[in-house]
């Protein structure tokens, strides 16, 4: 799921285009922000879709093996439908909230079928898929384990496939990894036999709280960029403006907006977000520079009294 790194990776894009376009209308940028996050759902439910589309194509290829004349033992073999009826994709297709996002997100992967095919022609190729279909236990917990294959071994294995998912969601690259965890979160719920007790992955841990952190925090740096910008402009006089990147001036701009707007964040995890994130993000020397920075804006903003945090610690 998004944890607070992830939104405000989030909020930095949509600031960072906020600065490159002529566009200042702030509502624009909250929608596309919204619509950033909510992609991280769309190929959640796009990857979960895909695993049903490759446990249901094995239909197709066990009829294709029906019409040869004389089938071998192999053809014979792999003409089971074990994995259409796998526990997890049962389970799966059984539930509401899945099945609702697939039509709301018009999930269809016939605009690309050869990746349904690769996928099950790599797991039918697989030692895993043998032993999955010589097993005999139908349990949830034990037929998760194919699916996992599918997913870890192939699906994240494969460059066609990253390639096409990469040209559908612009932000792939970035939302991979939560992407990932959703993927192993929804494994992980997914424990039940009575598949109305099996629950999707949420896409944030408090969407309520988040939804309206992300607002604040993209409002507030807009709204007092000259003020953020002052504040930084005093502490690198012996740097020329242009010579300070972009990215690590909106990192600044940020760190200071929580430092100062959100009092349940402690300043320390401010502090280390931010740096983090320019790990990330910006230059190789960035995290050096907007750590020394942020630590003489700190100390100007608590000797003005200006930090105020609830709570014994969250100062510190």
């Amino acid at each position: 799921m998004l944890n607070r790194r992830h939104l405000r990776v989030k909020v930095m894009q949509a600031l960072y285009a906020y600065h490159l376009t002529e566009d200042k209308n702030i509502k624009d940028f909250e929608r596309a922000l919204f619509r950033s996050i909510e992609e991280v759902d769309h190929m959640y439910i796009w990857t979960l879709n895909l695993l049903d589309e490759v446990a249901e194509y094995v239909v197709i290829d066990s009829e294709e093996r029906s019409k040869k004349w004389i089938p071998s033992d192999k053809d014979k073999f792999f003409s089971s439908t074990k994995l259409n009826s796998n526990a997890f994709i049962e389970s799966l297709r059984q539930n509401r909230e899945y099945v609702e996002k697939v039509k709301k997100y018009k999930v269809d992967w016939s605009f690309d079928p050869e990746i349904v095919r690769s996928v099950y022609a790599q797991l039918k190729a697989s030692d895993a898929y043998e032993a999955y279909l010589h097993d005999e236990d139908r349990s949830i917990a034990k037929e998760k384990d194919i699916i996992k294959y599918v997913f870890k071994k192939i699906i994240l294995k494969t460059p066609d496939i990253e390639q096409s998912l990469e040209a559908r969601f612009i932000d792939w690259s970035v939302d991979k990894e939560v992407l990932k965890a959703m993927v192993a979160k929804t494994f992980k719920n997914f424990s039940f036999e009575d598949p109305n007790k099996n629950k999707l992955a949420d896409l944030t841990p408090s969407w309520v709280e988040d939804q309206d952190y992300v607002l604040e925090l993209l409002s507030k740096v807009i709204r007092n960029q000259s003020e953020y910008g002052v504040l930084i402009a005093d502490k690198t006089k012996n740097w020329e403006s242009d010579r300070i990147a972009l990215m690590d001036n909106l990192l600044m701009q940020m760190a200071i907006a929580e430092l100062l707007n959100f009092p349940t964040i402690p300043v320390k995890v401010t502090m280390n977000e931010y740096i983090e994130i320019s790990k990330d993000y910006s230059t190789a020397k960035s995290s050096t520079f907007i750590n020394g920075i942020l630590d003489k804006i700190l100390a100007e903003l608590k000797q003005k009294g200006r930090i105020r945090k609830e709570g014994r610690g969250l100062q510190d």
